[in-house]
């Protein structure tokens, strides 16, 4: 019994160690980088996806009638 509950103690601190990884490469947004190849075996058109995604971030979004930026 007391291997069982060993077991259930180290499964348990995994769980929660992996969980916190995954939600600080979220928080960083590092994940595609080394998901990249992962996601590329998986899913060949992750690749344009991915391009796709980067490019949108990259937007600059034109100012909006009624925003004067020159006004202080």
């Amino acid at each position: 019994m007391i291997e069982f509950a060993v077991f259930a103690l180290i499964f348990a601190a995994m769980l929660y160690a992996f969980a916190r990884f995954a939600r600080w490469v979220k928080r960083k947004g590092i994940g595609g980088g080394i998901m990249g190849p992962i996601d590329e075996a998986w899913h060949p058109s992750a690749d344009r996806f991915r391009r796709e995604i980067a490019i949108h971030e990259q937007r600059v979004l034109p100012p909006r009638p009624g925003d004067d930026r020159d006004r202080p």
